[in-house]
């Protein structure tokens, strides 16, 4: 997993071809006044979820980790805890291949915070919880770009 910071160019120039245009994309678009809903840049290869929601406890989330594709969530605006661990640690359940969504169960091993213009680029060995609250509940909007694994 890769934590990092939309205005820092010259550390994340260095990815993957597709995940750097990924980043480049957050940067030629304006990501407040898309609509939620998904956003094609490279067919099924490499597209764009818009997603707006209320941030919550825990014990209201779940698990995930993904085989097909790279997940890169990028805060556009709000806040948000995400908990991780690597898929190893976690006990794995059944894989659903339709929507590349593999649940698990387990406890994290560490976090990271989600402000306006920070991103956090999961593997698939990442598993991650999302939508947690950090402080207080709140509403953000966030892009999760799916890049496919070649």
């Amino acid at each position: 997993m890769i934590f990092g910071n939309i205005n820092h160019e010259k550390t994340y120039a260095k990815l993957d071809k597709d995940l750097f245009n990924c980043l480049e994309y957050t940067k030629n678009n304006n990501l407040v006044k898309l609509e939620k809903g998904s956003y094609e840049i490279d067919g099924k290869n490499i597209f764009v979820n818009i997603v707006e929601y209320d941030t919550c406890e825990k014990e209201d989330r779940f698990w995930e980790a993904h085989k097909k594709y790279i997940d890169i969530h990028f805060m556009i605006k709000g806040r948000e805890k995400i908990e991780l661990n690597f898929i190893e640690n976690l006990t794995k359940k059944e894989y659903e291949e339709e929507g590349d969504f593999l649940p698990l169960d387990g406890e994290s091993n560490s976090y990271v915070e989600l402000c306006e213009g920070d991103f956090l680029i999961c593997y698939p060995e990442d598993a991650h919880m999302t939508s947690l609250k950090v402080d207080e509940k709140e509403n953000i909007k966030k892009a999760i770009f799916k890049v496919i694994i070649r």
